[in-house]
């Protein structure tokens, strides 16, 4: 394992700034950290400025004690996952003519990496923070084509194996998925590819946020249903995957382009994803290594309205 998970890791990284401002991390013992995210139920705009007292966490159901909580202070190791099928190249060449001004919301602690997938997944660039680098591997990216399906596990597991390799000591991480949602069904023996239980596994065990920008693309999601109907016998053995429920288990966001551009639109997500909360809590009941425990946080205090405001966590890690 290498690195630091932002749920899950049963050690966490509090950062110490020195005289030149990198940060330096301290490790302290049995934290687990969880990325959250507060958008309003209505509007999804993100809510005002909170502090740990608006906060409750539990774990299986117990209260924890919350010990760390900050903002904005672990940089990102970001996986960038880009969907090859026809119904998503078009919007992949846009994004790649304005992947420079999008790239700029990051900060320059912050590292990326690029992978592409159809029926499997590939890098393209590994992790680095020379932006000129990620935007020729996105340029490159947009120059690709496949004739395979476009199998969703698969390319999020890659995805999430690909962020072990993080040279970084203590970041969050996320894959940004730009995908159309329409997966197709894994039964193929021409390519042999991870379930989506096992996706799920490694996001959960290393604390990844997936965050997926949704296309919509007319023409193909009127072939949707034709597709679905001759792939339904094999749907329940081999489940396709799901972009939305990625993101509900992990605590992303599933977002459209709301009418922006590609590269405005994943400007947009890196500001949102910097701007989430860190939460640490030490567990109180002590299970052994690879156990699941079920974590949720909830809205507490007078600051805002529960009832108004969504509350996006990783619904749970593994022990390590």
């Amino acid at each position: 394992m290498r690195g630091f998970a932002v749920l899950g890791l049963l050690v966490a990284a509090i950062p110490l700034w020195a005289q030149d401002q990198t940060p330096v991390f301290r490790v302290t013992s049995e934290l687990v950290l969880v990325d959250v995210q507060v958008l309003h139920a209505k509007t999804g705009a993100p809510a005002p400025l909170l502090q740990a007292s608006d906060f409750r966490v539990s774990e299986e159901g117990v209260a924890q004690e919350i010990r760390h909580f900050s903002r904005d202070e672990f940089p990102l190791s970001v996986g960038l996952l880009f969907d090859l099928t026809d119904s998503v190249k078009p919007e992949l060449k846009r994004l790649a003519e304005g992947a420079k001004t999008a790239l700029e919301h990051f900060k320059g602690a912050d590292e990326v990496a690029v992978m592409v997938y159809s029926g499997h997944a590939s890098l393209v660039d590994g992790f680095t923070k020379d932006r000129a680098q990620t935007v020729q591997a996105i340029e490159k990216a947009a120059a690709m084509s496949s004739g395979e399906p476009a199998h969703f596990n698969e390319g999020v597991y890659q995805a999430a194996m690909e962020l072990r390799q993080s040279a970084s000591p203590g970041t969050r991480r996320v894959i940004i998925w730009l995908t159309d949602n329409l997966p197709n069904v894994p039964y193929r023996k021409k390519y042999p590819v991870h379930t989506e239980a096992e996706a799920f596994r490694v996001l959960q065990e290393d604390g990844v946020v997936v965050a997926p920008i949704l296309l919509k693309n007319p023409f193909w999601a009127a072939l949707a249903p034709v597709v679905a109907a001759a792939e339904a016998p094999h749907r329940k053995a081999f489940p396709p995957g799901d972009a939305r429920k990625y993101a509900e288990l992990t605590g992303g966001q599933a977002v459209g382009l709301r009418g922006k551009k590609p590269d405005e639109r994943l400007g947009q997500l890196i500001d949102e994803l910097r701007a989430r909360y860190t939460i640490g809590y030490r567990p109180s009941d002590p299970q052994p290594a690879g156990t699941f425990r079920k974590v949720r946080v909830e809205l507490v205090g007078e600051s805002l309205r529960p009832k108004e405001w969504t509350v996006l966590a990783s619904q749970g890690y593994y022990r390590k």
